[in-house]
This record gives structure tokens, C-alpha cells and sequence, in this order.
């Protein structure tokens, strides 16, 4: 059975990364920033990823004609508190207050659409983390690097940063793209 034509529905360098690391062949298709949209109100972080990996994928595969549309997005879970891409320096300084010290989550939904039959598949995957207690002079040298912007949770893990620790499941799910989850779905979707 031939392999179908893989197209990634994102702009994230980490995700190309990941992929291409893989052996996979891909395109890249960002989804329109309307299929970007945010939380709604009592959705779950699990509902939320799911649901925007979904959209991500929809929009992209209503402009190609063929092929199996990798939709994806991921958010950090602190205590009950959605952590997405933080908005400026100040934001990530607030989400890194509150992670470090503790247990957190990495939700990342997986969407594959598949062209022309739209048929679409949708999972979630999710990794337990537990941040270091760091020192405020550590946080500020973190945030001085600027390597917190665009990822969820204002920290990536890909990174090598040693006060973050996975407790269980995937790192490449840490990372943005949850590849094991991936081959499954493929696997199902072929």
C-alpha cells in the first residue's frame, strides 16, 4: 500500500523537527489563525487540545485535494490552569511561578484528517512533569534567554533544561508532537 502524502497542519519548528528526525516526508501547511481559536468555558484541557488539533487539521484539509493532515496542538496543566504560548516575558515569569516545585501535565490532541474522504481520527496524549523548586536568580537568566517564547508552558523541555523532569509518558509529546500516539494513529488511518 502506498504511503499517502503527510501534511502538517502547523508552523512549529519543533514539530518539522520531530518529524523529520523520524524519517517521515511531509509538507508544511499552517493552519489559518482562525482554526487557532482558544478556550471556552469549562472545557477540560484534554477537551481543549483535542479540539483545536481537530480544527487545525479541518481548516488545512479543506484546501488540498489529498493526502493524511497532521493537526496537533499542546498546552501545559498546572493545578487545574491552562498554560498556553506565553504573550510576553512577564506572562512566562507568571507561568513558571507557578510551575516550579510542581507536578504538572503536557496535554497534546492529535488530529489526523485524512483526503478526500474526510475521514479524521482524534487522540490525546498526556505527560506528567515535575519542575525543580529553581532560585528567582535561575528564573531570571531563564527568562533573560528568551527560549520560552512559542511553547506552551513558557519552558521547552527539547532544551536540556535540568529542573525539568518527565515522571511519565512521552517526551516528544513534551516537545509538541506526541510521535509514539502518531504512529498509531497512522498505523489505524493506513
Amino acid at each position: 500500500m502506498p504511503v499517502p502524502r503527510l501534511i502538517l497542519a502547523s508552523s512549529s519548528p519543533r514539530r518539522r523537527e520531530l518529524l523529520s528526525e523520524a524519517g517521515y516526508q511531509f509538507e508544511v501547511v499552517p493552519p489559518h489563525e482562525s482554526a487557532e481559536c482558544g478556550e471556552h468555558t469549562g472545557e477540560s484541557p484534554r477537551e481543549l487540545v483535542a479540539r483545536l488539533a481537530r480544527q487545525k487539521a479541518a481548516e488545512v484539509a479543506s484546501r488540498v485535494e489529498s493526502g493524511l493532515v497532521i493537526g496537533c496542538d499542546t498546552v501545559a496543566e498546572c493545578r487545574g490552569q491552562i498554560l498556553g504560548k506565553p504573550r510576553d516575558q512577564g506572562h512566562a515569569r507568571q507561568m513558571l511561578e507557578l510551575l516550579r516545585g510542581q507536578e504538572h501535565f503536557v496535554h497534546s490532541g492529535l488530529c489526523l484528517w485524512r483526503r478526500p474522504d474526510d475521514q479524521a481520527r482524534v487522540a490525546v496524549e498526556t505527560t506528567r512533569l515535575v519542575m525543580d523548586a529553581i532560585s528567582d536568580v535561575d528564573l531570571a537568566a531563564y527568562l533573560a534567554t528568551c527560549a520560552w517564547e512559542g511553547k506552551a508552558g513558557a519552558f521547552g523541555y527539547q532544551d536540556g533544561l535540568d529542573w525539568v523532569h518527565i515522571a511519565e509518558g512521552s517526551e516528544s509529546n513534551v516537545v509538541g508532537l506526541p510521535m509514539e500516539l502518531l504512529g498509531r494513529l497512522l498505523e489505524e488511518m493506513a
